[in-house]
């Protein structure tokens, strides 16, 4: 699976509303300026995220767009689903729908397309605007290693 273009700017834009629109909508040009990504490209994408639900528009000369729900109650697969729809790595694990195939019953690797297709969606749908927001980047060295320990030993 490829995230598109539209699915990555989205996602960025819709980070960017929790940072920005927090007392007052943000305007898109605004977010546009910020992310580095065309003001009309984003009303497209701002139009499928309106219509999922996920950010309200705010008309008006002090208008722009917020977020419909709380940072912390948006999911990461919410947003890439409404820009990409169903998000699977492979047709035959779709979760809960999956293409009918004649090899189903005998295929080897169905199974693992269903497991990473399932942990993906895990992954997803439990990270939330405001994680991403707020998640700490760790620094190259910090995650070398498992004893914590520096190379003498110490």
């Amino acid at each position: 699976m490829l995230i598109s273009t539209k699915g990555r700017y989205g996602l960025r834009s819709m980070a960017d509303l929790v940072i920005y629109a927090q007392e007052n909508p943000v305007p898109l040009r605004e977010i546009a300026e910020r992310q580095g990504i065309s003001e009309s490209y984003l009303e497209q994408v701002f139009a499928l995220l309106r219509k999922a639900g996920l950010v309200n528009a705010v008309r008006g000369s002090y208008g722009g767009y917020t977020l419909a729900r709380p940072a912390d109650q948006i999911t990461v697969g919410e947003v890439l689903q409404a820009l990409e729809g169903p998000l699977t790595l492979a047709n035959c694990a779709k979760i809960g729908n999956p293409l009918d195939c004649e090899k189903m019953d005998s295929c080897l690797t169905m199974p693992f397309w269903k497991e990473l297709s399932a942990k993906m969606e895990e992954v997803m749908f439990s990270t939330t605007l405001r994680d991403l927001v707020t998640k700490e980047k760790t620094p190259p060295e910090a995650g070398r290693g498992t004893t914590g320990k520096n190379e003498r030993g110490n």
